[in-house]
């Protein structure tokens, strides 16, 4: 009885439309009153979901992207990688995906991507005579690179949701190959519709050119070596990394690149500030709900309900991964990081999976959720940019996101993708 308060009431008041936050708390508050525990206890679980220091990280990488963002950073590395790949056919949407990776070794947040890229290359794609369908689509799909690329602060939630136990620098490390690999099936499929299309390629601008755009773009792309360089070898903590980022990027964008307004600050300073509050409201009330899950043993039936299933891990991961796609469909991201990890990863390591190996797992998955409707947040963003509606985005995104699809059973069934990386730092 206790399972279908807990989740009844949760199931009921996400269909209401209450927010995520307010779900896990009150269907949490419910089920302890239910159970005849101290109300006290969820106050007490939320304090200590968000009294973890390792979460310092997250508000400052999500403030270094957002300075990032408004200080031309974008610009200057979509316009290194059109250098890149430009030429190849569909130039523009090769540029798209390209300027995806690099942007998210900056920004770490989808949407952040979506928003960014998209307004450069959405309305320049359009002006070119591609689909625009065909730009919004590959700027939505596109944009989950930077939750694989590090500084992925959903990396860091899935650590902290683990327990604290697993490295954050293992994590951070064991998502660029993935990232990479789901850049490359992006490319594919966007060279594949672009053939089909007829779209052109652009015209290759020459060594000297391209080596004037590295210039340009390089003090963006140093923050990336000094996020996972001092992050990987042990000089900084994640934490500490991200308020490096932070001053790096100010200084940036104030003094080399002289492009970060009064204004522009106060709104990356206003917008990160809100950002935050609303992550850390959804961790502390989903640390209260998943104790309650551990408290009421959960993850050990789950395990339990699996092995009657099936004893094969291939067929589990396929499990996992179906489970996690539906659910992707209805929730945000960072709330269903912190549900699920603590009922899947024990399923996940009873199979022999490690547990940095379905970290990349989860974050991938639930990645391509944020393109899935009725909730998918970067495809309502990549469709505002557009200015289209999300129906006409939905009929052509299939071999995007297909590709995706394609990339998550590549990295699940070879976990060589993932653990190859980070064991060369051990």
């Amino acid at each position: 009885m206790e399972l279908w308060i807990l989740f009844g009431t949760f199931a009921f008041l996400l269909l209401i439309g209450t927010p995520v936050a307010f779900c896990l708390g009150v269907s949490s508050f419910a089920t302890v009153l239910y159970l005849g525990l101290p109300p006290v206890i969820v106050f007490q679980r939320l304090n200590s979901g968000v009294s973890v220091f390792a979460l310092m990280a997250i508000p400052f990488f999500i403030y270094a992207g957002d300075l990032m963002v408004r200080g031309d950073i974008a610009r200057r590395l979509v316009a290194l990688a059109g250098s890149l790949v430009g030429h190849l056919r569909g130039g523009l949407g090769q540029v798209n995906i390209l300027a995806s990776v690099m942007f998210g070794g900056v920004s770490g947040s989808a949407a952040a991507d979506a928003s960014a890229v998209g307004g450069l290359m959405v309305p320049q794609m359009k002006a070119r005579g591609y689909g625009v369908d065909y730009a919004v689509n590959i700027t939505v799909v596109g944009s989950i690179i930077a939750l694989m690329i590090p500084p992925s602060h959903n990396m860091i939630i899935y650590s902290i949701s683990a327990g604290g136990r697993i490295s954050i620098a293992d994590l951070f490390t064991a998502g660029i190959i993935p990232g990479l690999l789901l850049a490359l099936c992006l490319m594919l499929a966007a060279w594949i519709v672009a053939k089909r299309r007829g779209y052109p390629t652009e015209a290759f601008p020459g060594l000297r050119a391209m080596g004037q755009l590295f210039v340009s773009a390089v003090p963006g792309l140093i923050l990336v070596a000094i996020i996972f360089g001092g992050v990987r070898s042990g000089v900084f903590t994640a934490s500490e990394s991200s308020n490096i980022a932070v001053v790096y990027a100010l200084l940036v964008t104030l003094l080399v690149y002289r492009t970060l307004s009064w204004a522009d600050f106060k709104e990356a300073t206003f917008a990160a500030v809100r950002t935050t509050a609303m992550v850390l409201m959804v961790i502390g009330c989903a640390a209260s709900f998943g104790w309650l899950l551990a408290y009421l043993k959960v993850p050990t039936a789950m395990v339990a309900l699996l092995q009657g299933v099936s004893d094969n891990p291939l067929v589990i991961l396929l499990l996992l991964n179906i489970v996690l796609l539906i659910l992707g469909t209805f929730m945000d991201m960072s709330p269903l990081i912190v549900i699920t990890t603590p009922i899947f990863l024990p399923v996940a390591t009873a199979f022999g999976v490690d547990p940095v190996h379905f970290g990349v797992i989860l974050i991938l998955n639930l990645g391509i959720g944020l393109c899935t409707p009725p909730v998918g947040a970067v495809l309502f963003v990549g469709c505002a940019v557009g200015r289209i509606p999300i129906s006409q985005a939905l009929q052509t995104i299939w071999p995007f996101y297909g590709a995706a699809v394609f990339a998550l059973l590549l990295v699940t069934y070879v976990p060589a993708l993932s653990l190859w990386l980070p064991a060369l730092f051990h």
